[in-house]
């Protein structure tokens, strides 16, 4: 009887301690983690301490969104998830990562989580002295391409997340490494058509790492010197015209009306001879019609792969008709690299919006920032 006393007691006890599982509703309190400017995803979280994050534009067009929820990891044995209301449910905070975008770098980088990613495709590309230094060390595996990672090393490395990135829901790569229990997350940044949306992504990244608010005070950061740049530029007193692109075989491809690099130009206070044109992607366009629009432009902006007026004569003969090649007044962000070629605006320029903006005011009004020195754009050589 004593025995049996024993017993029941010991259950009593294990049972207040263990208490029963959580069962998560299907209703998600509103977001409080607020997204003001990008419009590719939401994060709410429940009193539970679950973060579910909705990614609504992993691609342009996109047909479906999809869903994650964030668990951490002292409560996994204590909640209950339908497991088919979400595309991945991740244990956090996360120590291993993969990413597959230069873009994902520089969050890792504020966050100063870089040392939780172990995998890369295509390593080259990468800019960042501090990423470049791990990978030197061989902290940071080679995946070899982002089209057709290696799924071998990546299931080896066994991360605790892979930040995927793609144009479309047909990566069988990614479907091999979800067979695998590593959960894969699409990371829409690249799909957002204004600077701050694009910026605003690191609050992407900040739940895995319970770091979100340090993302809210990173990127309020970012958007007050963004937008006091911005109102500084509504004081020059003239508005250039704009030029930008260059010919790849024979079609002149160019930012549309209502494309991420266009607002930087109208923020910037200058007139982009594109700017009512409704594409958010690219424009394709011949030499002929470019010339019409263009030839006295008084700016030409980011003229695709070329470093110098050498280089683009060369490439055709006819860029020497347009005004801003007379007058040497091209500037490009492609002699802006890292160590092994990578171009680094394409790797920080979407998180540092601040700074490409003034890049471009000190160009077209030089008055305004008159000691500023230019961070990604060059003047061509």
């Amino acid at each position: 009887m004593k025995t049996l006393q024993c017993l029941v007691l010991l259950l009593t006890f294990w049972s207040c301690k263990q208490g029963p599982k959580e069962q998560i509703r299907e209703s998600i309190p509103a977001e409080n983690n607020t997204i003001s400017h990008a419009q590719g995803f939401s994060i709410s979280s429940a009193a539970s301490g679950v973060t579910t994050i909705k990614i609504t534009s992993p691609w342009p067009n996109a047909e479906a969104a999809f869903t994650y929820a964030l668990v951490p990891k002292e409560k996994l044995a204590f909640i209950t998830l339908d497991r088919d209301k979400y595309d991945a449910i991740i244990a956090t905070p996360i120590e291993k990562i993969v990413v597959t975008s230069t873009t994902h770098i520089p969050a890792l980088e504020a966050l100063g989580v870089e040392n939780t990613l172990v995998g890369f495709p295509n390593t080259d590309y990468i800019s960042s002295e501090k990423t470049r230094q791990r990978i030197a060390q061989d902290q940071i595996q080679e995946l070899g391409n982002n089209e057709a990672i290696n799924t071998e090393m990546v299931i080896a490395l066994q991360p605790d997340l892979v930040v995927g990135f793609s144009i479309d829901n047909s990566n069988k790569a990614y479907n091999t490494i979800r067979k695998s229990n590593i959960p894969v997350v699409y990371n829409g940044d690249w799909t957002e058509e204004t600077p701050l949306g694009k910026a605003e992504w690191i609050k992407f990244f900040a739940p895995f790492y319970h770091m979100e608010k340090k993302a809210d005070s990173i990127f309020k950061s970012i958007e007050t010197s963004y937008v006091q740049a911005k109102q500084l530029a509504k004081r020059a007193k003239v508005k250039p015209t704009v030029l930008s692109g260059a010919l790849y075989k024979d079609v002149w491809y160019l930012p549309g009306g209502k494309s991420w690099a266009s607002n930087f130009i109208t923020d910037a206070n200058a007139n982009y001879l594109w700017k009512d044109t409704e594409e958010s992607g690219s424009l394709s366009l011949s030499l002929e019609s470019v010339l019409d629009t263009a030839k006295e432009a008084d700016y030409w902006i980011s003229p695709s792969q070329f470093t110098s007026y050498d280089h683009l004569e060369t490439g055709n003969r006819h860029y020497t008709q347009f005004k801003a090649f007379k007058d040497r007044s091209i500037y490009t962000f492609a002699n802006s690299k890292g160590t092994t070629g990578g171009l680094l605006y394409y790797e920080l320029a979407p998180n540092r919006p601040d700074l490409v903006l003034k890049d471009l005011i000190h160009i077209f009004h030089p008055e305004l920032l008159p000691e500023y020195q230019t961070f990604f754009f060059k003047p061509l050589e």
